[in-house]
């Protein structure tokens, strides 16, 4: 269940990536909206397995990463909350400005990072 949680983070943030390029390219051409539900939906089908996942053996203890997987779980809710940001902006028909999207890439590209160090080393 944690290489499925882990897997499905992966493709969410590689739509993030996917994102993030048609806002920035030349022409700005405005993403539509199945790309961005997409990439929620992955993003919280990946949290939801993560979830499921932490509820069995501990691991990583050994390797000192037994925290990292409560704490990638922390960070992709709190990414998934500025997400929901995001989308209030969107329904409000108001283009989402640079600073929350920055906080949740961040919030989500940390918690990958800790769950790639929890799923591959514990």
């Amino acid at each position: 269940m944690l290489s499925f949680a882990f897997a499905l983070v992966l493709v969410a943030a590689s739509f993030g990536a996917l994102l993030v390029w048609m806002n920035l390219a030349p022409g700005r051409v405005a993403p539509r909206w199945p790309f961005g539900a997409l990439h929620a939906a992955l993003g919280a089908a990946g949290l939801g397995a993560l979830l499921l996942a932490l509820r069995g053996p501990p691991r990583g203890e050994a390797m000192g990463v037994g925290a990292f997987g409560r704490i990638a779980a922390w960070l992709l809710a709190l990414a998934l909350l500025m997400g929901l940001v995001l989308l209030s902006k969107r329904l409000r028909h108001r283009p989402p400005t640079s600073g929350p999207i920055g906080i949740h890439a961040t919030l989500a590209i940390s918690g990958a990072v800790m769950l790639a160090a929890y799923t591959l080393v514990g």
